[in-house]
C-alpha cells in the first residue's frame, strides 16, 4: 500500500515540553521507531507539523531589531528543512541503507480571498498562561486565543488548495524513495494579480494539507498519528466512547469545532469522499496496529 503518515505537532514534541533541538531530536526517534515497521512492508510518504518550531523561529526573530523579522512563510519553508532532516536521520538509522529519503520544500497554493484569513484560529508557538499570552499581544500585536488548558498565538489558516510540487513527489515515489513532504501544512503561497508567486503570512493546517497530498499522490490510506488513540462519541462526557470504524456522515453528525480533533476529522472526510482510499486517526504508539485495522478510528466511505 502507498501510505500517507501526518506527524502531529505533538509526536515531534510533547505538549509542555522546552522547546529544544534535543527534545525534538528524542521525539523524532519514537516517531521513526513508529514507521520504521511499516516502511519495510509498505511506501509511505511523511507529512509533519511545526507549529511549535514555527513560533519558536517567529520569537527568536522577533527578538532581532535590527532587521525586521522574517515573515510566516519563509519561517515555515525553515521547519521543512529542519525537521526533515531529521526525519531522515532518524529514520534511515532504522531503515536498511539503500532505502533513499528525499525532504521536499513543498509550496501549497492558498487562496487570498479565503475568509480564514480575517479570523486567526491556528495556534503556534510555545504555551503560555493567559497573563503572559494577553502581554505578547499587547507588546508584540500578536491575536492570542485558547488552547486546551494553556493560550497560544493563533494565525489565520486558509484551506490548502494544491500542492505545487506534486510531480518531484511523484518521480520520486515511484523510485521507491521515502518523502518527506508537506511539513507544517507545507508553505502557504498564493497568486498575485500577474500570475507571480509570493507567501501569505498564515499557516496551513498540515491534517488538510495532508488529505490534498494523499488524493494527487494515489494513497491507498491516510493516517493522522497523535496523541490520542482515536476519535471519540462525546469527548469530555460520563458518554464517552471511541469510534472503531466510521464514516463521514457519521462524523458530520457530531461537533468537532473546537480543538485539534476538528481538522482532523475534515481531512478524513475530505480524502474518503474524494478517493477510494481509507483513513484512520489514532496514537502514533499504535502505527502499525492502525494500519492493520486494529487500533485507532478508521474512516470509511460506508460501513
Amino acid at each position: 500500500m502507498r501510505i500517507v503518515i501526518a506527524l502531529g505537532g505533538n509526536a515531534l514534541l510533547r505538549r509542555g515540553e522546552p522547546l529544544t533541538a534535543a527534545n525534538q531530536r528524542k521525539n523524532v526517534k519514537v516517531a521513526a521507531q513508529a514507521m520504521a515497521p511499516i516502511a519495510l512492508e509498505h511506501q509511505i510518504v511523511i507529512s509533519h507539523g511545526n507549529g511549535p518550531q514555527v513560533g519558536l523561529l517567529a520569537l527568536q526573530a522577533a527578538a532581532y531589531l535590527d532587521v525586521e523579522p522574517y515573515p510566516l512563510d519563509v519561517l515555515g519553508a525553515q521547519t521543512e528543512g529542519m525537521i526533515g532532516y531529521m526525519i531522515e536521520q532518524e529514520l534511515g538509522n532504522l531503515l536498511p541503507v539503500e532505502v533513499p529519503f528525499a525532504s521536499i520544500l513543498t509550496m501549497v497554493e492558498v487562496d487570498p480571498n479565503d475568509p480564514a484569513f480575517q479570523r486567526p484560529t491556528k495556534p503556534i508557538g510555545p504555551v503560555y498562561t493567559e497573563e503572559e499570552a494577553r502581554r505578547m499581544e499587547l507588546e508584540k500585536g500578536w491575536t492570542v486565543g485558547r488552547d486546551g488548558d494553556g493560550w497560544r498565538r493563533v494565525v489565520p489558516s486558509p484551506h490548502p488548495k494544491r500542492i505545487f510540487e506534486i510531480r518531484p513527489i511523484q518521480w520520486l515515489l515511484e523510485k521507491g524513495t521515502i518523502v518527506i513532504c508537506a511539513g507544517g501544512g507545507g508553505i502557504p503561497t498564493v497568486y498575485r494579480e500577474d500570475r507571480t508567486l509570493k507567501g501569505a503570512e498564515v499557516v496551513v493546517d498540515k491534517d488538510l494539507a495532508s488529505a490534498v497530498l494523499a488524493e494527487e499522490v494515489g494513497a491507498d490510506m491516510l493516517i493522522m498519528a497523535t496523541d490520542v488513540d482515536g476519535v471519540y462519541r462525546d469527548w469530555g462526557e460520563p458518554t464517552a466512547e471511541r469510534l472503531v470504524r466510521t464514516t463521514p456522515d457519521e462524523l458530520r453528525s457530531q461537533d468537532y469545532s473546537t480543538g485539534s480533533m476538528g481538522p482532523k476529522v475534515e481531512a478524513a472526510c475530505q480524502f474518503v469522499e474524494r478517493t477510494d482510499g481509507r483513513a484512520a486517526i489514532g496514537a502514533l504508539e499504535d502505527l502499525e496496529r492502525i494500519v492493520r485495522g486494529e487500533a485507532g478510528t478508521r474512516i470509511l466511505r460506508e460501513r
